[in-house]
């Protein structure tokens, strides 16, 4: 049974972005899922905290080693965010530079994503779930070795008492309503940067008024 807590979505006041362990290292051992695409899903996510003005916060575990350092273009996203390198905490909750950092954000609900799904994110979620926060975890953000330790990660998560889902999910629910003029034209933006079908339906639609437009301009200047 979904706890009563999941009851209240998502809104840009009441929920922090947690983006863990993605490094160029081990992002290049993800196998579930293109490289490419998981690159995008993540990128996806963190523009929705974005758009949306989340509290963010990034960490990477032992980044001097084979883990190599974080993405670039989280870097460049995110340049005021708390970046926390934990020199060997796996779990990065274990890391007080970490869980202090949530903390002053003030929010309970936590949209967490991490490389690789079945320990980076597993651990910090149900350590997470346990100090009362609720906890949405991104699986499209986050990758494994293998399909199968992917699928029996995200059975894990929902088992422990996190809201599985993907990073649409996450910017629908913030968003809630298209005619929202604060954020609607820079999400159908990230929608059409990260979801091609989405991108090209907005170019119909600007096509056929365009059309439609030329139709009208054409027809009055005949009359």
């Amino acid at each position: 049974m979904t706890e009563a807590r999941y009851l209240e979505f998502l809104t840009a006041e009441n929920c922090a972005l947690l983006l863990i362990d993605h490094q160029t290292g081990t992002m290049l051992g993800v196998q579930d899922i293109r490289l490419d695409q998981f690159r995008s899903n993540v990128l996806a996510l963190a523009n929705i905290g974005k758009v949306h003005g989340l509290p963010t916060i990034l960490t990477a575990s032992y980044a001097d080693g084979p883990n190599g350092p974080l993405m670039p273009e989280l870097l460049a996203l995110f340049p005021d965010a708390p970046n926390i390198s934990r020199p060997g905490w796996i779990n990065a909750w274990e890391d007080p530079n970490f869980r202090d950092a949530v903390k002053a954000t003030g929010r309970k609900k936590l949209i967490m994503a991490g490389v690789t799904t079945d320990v980076c994110l597993y651990f910090p979620v149900l350590s997470a779930l346990a100090e009362g926060y609720e906890v949405y975890a991104v699986y499209d953000a986050s990758g494994c070795w293998d399909t199968m330790s992917q699928l029996t990660s995200c059975m894990r998560l929902s088992q422990a008492g996190a809201i599985v889902c993907n990073w649409a999910v996450i910017a629908a629910m913030l968003q809630w309503d298209w005619r929202r003029p604060t954020a609607a034209g820079t999400l159908a933006h990230v929608f059409g940067g990260h979801l091609p079908f989405y991108e090209w339906l907005s170019n119909n639609q600007a096509y056929t008024k365009g059309a439609e437009a030329r139709a009208s301009g054409a027809q009055g200047a005949s009359s």
